[in-house]
């Protein structure tokens, strides 16, 4: 992940300048500590499965990758010239970090991994994402 300052001045106004989405409500959700919750990943990374339908462009939809699926069979489906892949393509779990949710279950700081995971594309206005994350 880039950090603010050290992306071109030109870009990094541009991103100062983005508007922020406002939402009626903040969810809240009490519920047991951390090292008896289940813990899922839910990604902007465009992840998903070798076999599953593509991401297109400016899509506001979303992809199930069963925890168990082979780490090779998870491909990327988001593109732009300014986003870096190299990371994505030496270690997953830069993006999808299921190896590390593990280590952490086997430490004792979270309860469980889920079954599933879910992804999203991140170059979509958070508004048109507001149904898929309420369907995740």
């Amino acid at each position: 992940m880039a950090r603010l300052k050290d992306i071109p001045e030109g870009e990094r106004d541009m991103l100062q300048r983005l508007p922020l989405p406002q939402f009626d409500s903040t969810p809240f959700v009490k519920g047991p500590v951390l090292a008896k919750r289940r813990v899922s990943i839910v990604s902007t990374a465009a992840l998903q499965k070798r076999n599953d339908k593509l991401f297109y462009k400016g899509e506001a939809s979303y992809r199930v990758i069963p925890g168990d699926t082979d780490p090779n069979d998870i491909i990327m489906a988001h593109t732009s010239v300014n986003f870096d892949r190299s990371g994505f393509q030496q270690d997953l779990n830069i993006c999808f970090p299921l190896q590390r949710l593990h280590e952490l279950v086997d430490e004792g700081l979270i309860g469980s991994v889920a079954d599933y995971h879910y992804t999203v594309m991140g170059g979509v206005e958070p508004e048109r994402n507001e149904d898929t994350a309420r369907q995740i």
